[in-house]
């Protein structure tokens, strides 16, 4: 399995890491045409204005959109999640609107604010552990939308058929475990694609 990693803004080298520690090969995307080569693809953390202009200047919007529809699953964490949302509560313009969320922008506060935690997933046996880093909320999800875990009662782990998302950095710690669920979502996904 290759899984791509968008490699316009965030923590690139510490998702290819974590890739390649949940037995997959982890690959840089810096190129709209380098999307035929990989099973699966990561949206990183950053600033999602950032990441969305600069997926609209290199015309990585409707690649994306291309890709996802082809069935191949995509994974956000923090601002990857808002790239992925249907919509921003601050009324900014949706970048990918993929995931029937709805999100809120640094819901969690200014960087000092900043922690770590121990999450319970659904389909994940034992905790994992997470970095909020400026991190977004997600404020609704449509009826297709599973949420896999919550902080203090808000959502922060949802999946949408071969759409996941995270509030945090799961990239950031040595449990990539987070990333072995997306792999192995990547995997039922070439299966169900052979068939």
């Amino acid at each position: 399995m290759r899984i791509g990693v968008l490699a316009l803004q965030g923590a690139v080298a510490e998702h290819i890491r974590s890739i390649n520690s949940a037995g997959a090969e982890g690959i840089s995307i810096k190129r709209v045409e380098q999307l035929e080569s990989i099973d699966g693809l990561i949206i990183p953390g950053g600033e999602s204005t950032t990441i969305g202009k600069l997926m609209r200047k290199y015309g990585f919007i409707d690649a994306i959109r291309d890709f996802s529809a082809g069935g191949k699953p995509l994974f956000g964490t923090c601002a990857g999640l808002i790239v992925l949302a249907k919509e921003i509560a601050s009324g900014e313009e949706a970048h990918l609107g993929l995931m029937d969320i709805k999100v809120a922008r640094n819901a969690f506060g200014r960087q000092r604010e900043s922690f770590e935690t121990k999450l319970v997933i659904k389909g994940i046996e034992e905790p994992i552990r997470a970095v909020f880093i400026r991190a977004p909320l997600i404020l609704e999800v449509g009826k297709g939308v599973d949420v896999l875990s919550t902080y203090n009662e808000e959502i922060v782990t949802a999946r949408q058929g071969n759409l996941l998302v995270a509030s945090y950095h799961p990239e950031l710690t040595d449990d990539y475990r987070l990333h072995q669920y997306f792999v192995e979502m990547v995997k039922e996904a070439a299966l169900t694609e052979k068939l």
